[in-house]
């Protein structure tokens, strides 16, 4: 069983009954969901995963006026909950931080994004990481009655503005070229392994990073970001499957080749959304067109 319908049915069994007995007045102020950095929460948790941080529990969120009225007891009833179901009990992690329980809304957020509320301007948005934003608008909210938590959630979800999208599709745009059109190749020739296997993971690691903002989906942490990629719609199992035998190659040029094949899919792309013109076969071309499109926009000077 998948830990986020093991969660799910723990909340119906015993988190409903919990805030109608205990908190009644509160049954239709009271978000629950689980959500958050958990392999559970993204759908990839296996056998492996249940040594910590996995098994029973769910997220319950307050707004701040709620909160100060009944967050702390609604924590100790919380923790009162029986620690085994269906044969599991929930191992915590101390050192990864608290990711079940009762949370304020704008703290849950602010974790994640530095914010208590959804970006409302460029500058809020643009140092944003793709990684926090995916690990506070996965997995699943089971019920938000008052909607406040989900409202939040549905702006971010929403996406970068598209002006912040091409700014960091140009910053990916350019690291792929560099790390793997340029020094991956450079680093060979003069066999230094080191720079050979850092540009080579740099160049997967971006490449994986651009197709999700083609995609305009946040990209996970990087333990999940390759097996996550496949899932996307645009270039998504392609790439998947580049990755994968860049991986398993062991002929070097046969690695160069598998860059330049997943580089040109990329730029194929970008033509085809409009989002560059350049006739280069280089990513960072591309990346400089993109820049310079953003910059001719007067109306969103302060991201230029």
């Amino acid at each position: 069983m998948k830990g986020l319908e093991l969660c799910h049915k723990y909340f119906m069994t015993y988190g409903e009954e919990m805030i109608k007995k205990k908190f009644y007045s509160y049954r239709n102020r009271i978000a629950a969901g689980l959500v958050g950095q958990g392999s559970d929460c993204f759908g990839f948790d296996d056998a492996i995963s249940r040594d910590h941080d996995w098994g029973p529990g769910f997220c319950l969120w307050l707004d701040n006026k709620d909160f100060d009225a009944i967050g702390i007891q609604l924590q100790k009833e919380y923790e009162k909950l029986p620690k085994e179901f269906m044969g599991f009990i929930r191992k915590a992690d101390i050192s990864s931080g608290k990711r079940v329980g009762v949370f304020r809304i704008g703290d849950f957020y602010q974790w994640f994004t530095g914010l208590t509320h959804a970006p409302e301007n460029h500058r809020e948005w643009i140092n944003l990481l793709d990684e926090y934003l995916c690990a506070c608008t996965n997995g699943k909210v089971f019920c938000d009655p008052l909607g406040k938590f989900s409202e939040i959630r549905k702006k971010i979800l929403n996406f970068y503005p598209e002006d912040i999208r091409r700014a960091k599709i140009a910053a990916k745009c350019i690291s792929c070229a560099q790390s793997g059109q340029y020094n991956f190749a450079r680093s060979l020739k003069r066999q230094e392994l080191f720079a050979v296997m850092y540009a080579q993971n740099v160049f997967c690691s971006d490449i994986i990073s651009l197709v999700f903002l083609l995609n305009r989906r946040y990209a996970p942490f990087y333990k999940w970001k390759h097996r996550a990629v496949r899932e996307l719609p645009i270039l998504g199992g392609v790439i998947y499957e580049g990755i994968a035998e860049i991986l398993a190659q062991n002929d070097n040029q046969g690695k160069i080749e598998l860059i330049e094949k997943l580089c040109s899919l990329v730029i194929k792309q970008l033509r085809e959304e409009g989002i560059s013109d350049s006739r280069s076969d280089f990513l960072l071309d591309h990346g400089k067109f993109i820049q310079k499109a953003i910059r001719k926009d007067k109306s969103q000077k302060d991201i230029a």
